[in-house]
């Protein structure tokens, strides 16, 4: 048998057309020992966190991808009926890069290009193909379309325009779904037969490799007349309607010895399917916070400055190993350096308002074991940014509460003017708010009179 990975996949996140969950995906795909699985929801990545989770939990290479639609002319098009349904194009990230790209595309397409469907264009493609593997889809894809008019010329020419964009990461995809209504066979079936016959003589003519898909819509064959209800909810019509869109019943999570049985006349169909999934990167969607930028006056130091002084070893020193790349490397950590200083600078002076000249032991002791917190959790920037904004609210004369919440726990937000509230005097504990031990985001919570909030 040669191993198979699903790569035309949708779960219930492809909104009253998709019936399986992401869960019973994944939880078949570990059954038949898949090693990698994809996910192509129609124009929408809704579900890929949790699919993303699912496969590493159960130790599954997630393959992240969408089922987009290519607008007819431009996304900006969108009067006539040839701009309401776009071509059908799979899209598959091969790295982070291809998945940055890919979340371009589909919030652009929903954002900018949305009529009837979310649509990208072939211009928007072509600016972010970088890190995309790409396939021809199911027959409302723009090639099937073509072929199914007897239009072989211009099925070639997109064929080539694909290849000229993605070269080796563009695939021909195969289905067959051997329908028991006659009607079906004839729609679908049939058609199938006659563009994979098409295909194949012209991935032989133009070097393209095939792959093998389903179309997967629901997780088991006895699932396909639930997954027909829903279909009737999607379109408006009843179930005894001889007029309405119906599927196959094939699409189905098939399993390998299924897919092998199918294509056995097509073993390189299959085959290349692992192909593309040890082109995919294994990679991680989670990132450390990436916090607003402040601006540090210039006569404090550059960070040019910063970076002549403090050297990658240097920090690296200073902040530790697994600190340093839980921030995100050097750059960002030169920046929270940059800030923790500036930060400690408008500290220490608050600190000599608030407790006199000098200031005393137990006082500094306490800023410093909170300032180091702060840096080691990367959050120097968001006090800085929070106490520029609420001083600048004072100074408009606008109201502002002496301090609620775990916020007023930290003798840094009471000397840099965030909270009004001594913690040292009340005795109250910054762990409560920031907890080296438990890393989460700060929250400062912050009270505004109703007519200063309007300004």
């Amino acid at each position: 048998m040669i191993p198979f990975t699903h790569l035309h996949v949708h779960s219930q996140y492809s909104i009253l057309d998709g019936a399986a969950s992401v869960s019973d995906l994944v939880g078949k795909a570990k059954k038949d020992r898949m090693k990698a699985l994809a996910l192509t929801d129609h124009g929408t990545m809704f579900g890929i966190k949790e699919f993303h989770t699912a496969c590493k939990k159960a130790e599954i290479k997630p393959i992240l991808g969408c089922e987009t639609y290519v607008a007819a002319r431009s996304l900006q098009d969108k009067t006539d009926v040839i701009d309401r349904y776009g071509d059908h194009l799979i899209l598959l990230a091969k790295n982070k890069t291809g998945y940055r790209n890919l979340v371009k595309l589909i919030s652009v397409a929903s954002n900018e290009g949305f009529y009837y469907k979310p649509r990208i264009d072939k211009n928007l493609l072509e600016k972010h193909r970088e890190g995309l593997i790409a396939s021809s889809a199911c027959l409302g894809g723009e090639i099937p379309r073509l072929i199914m008019k007897n239009q072989m010329k211009e099925a070639g020419e997109v064929i080539l325009w694909y290849k000229k964009i993605f070269g080796d990461d563009f695939y021909l995809e195969l289905m067959r779904h051997p329908a028991e209504e006659a009607q079906q066979r004839e729609n679908v079936y049939d058609n199938q037969v006659w563009v994979n016959e098409v295909l194949v003589e012209m991935a032989k003519k133009h070097q393209i490799k095939l792959i093998a898909t389903n179309d997967v819509h629901f997780t088991n064959a006895e699932d396909a007349d639930a997954h027909d209800l829903l279909i009737c909810l999607n379109t408006g019509k009843d179930v005894d309607d001889p007029t309405r869109m119906r599927y196959t019943k094939q699409e189905w999570f098939k399993t390998q010895q299924e897919m092998n049985e199918l294509f056995s006349d097509i073993p390189e169909a299959l085959a290349n399917t692992l192909e593309v999934a040890e082109k995919v990167e294994n990679f991680e969607l989670d990132s450390a916070p990436i916090m607003p930028v402040f601006p540090i006056p210039q006569e404090f130091g550059t960070m040019d400055d910063f970076r002549k002084e403090y050297t990658e070893t240097k920090l690296f020193e200073e902040f530790g190993e697994e600190t340093f790349n839980r921030l995100g490397g050097y750059e960002r950590v030169l920046r929270v350096k940059q800030e923790t200083e500036y930060l400690k600078h408008l500290t220490f002076k608050g600190a000599e308002e608030r407790y006199g000249n000098p200031v005393p032991e137990e006082i500094t002791k306490r800023l410093e074991f909170e300032l180091d917190t702060i840096k080691s959790m990367g959050f120097p920037g968001y006090f800085l940014i929070v106490q520029d904004f609420i001083n600048e609210a004072r100074r408009m004369g606008v109201l502002v509460g002496p301090g609620r919440g775990s916020a007023a726990g930290a003798a840094v937000s009471y000397c840099t003017g965030i909270t009004n509230i001594d913690p040292i005097k009340y005795d109250l504990l910054f762990e409560r708010f920031l907890n080296p031990d438990r890393i989460s985001l700060p929250d400062v919570d912050i009270d505004f009179d109703d007519d200063g909030r309007q300004l």
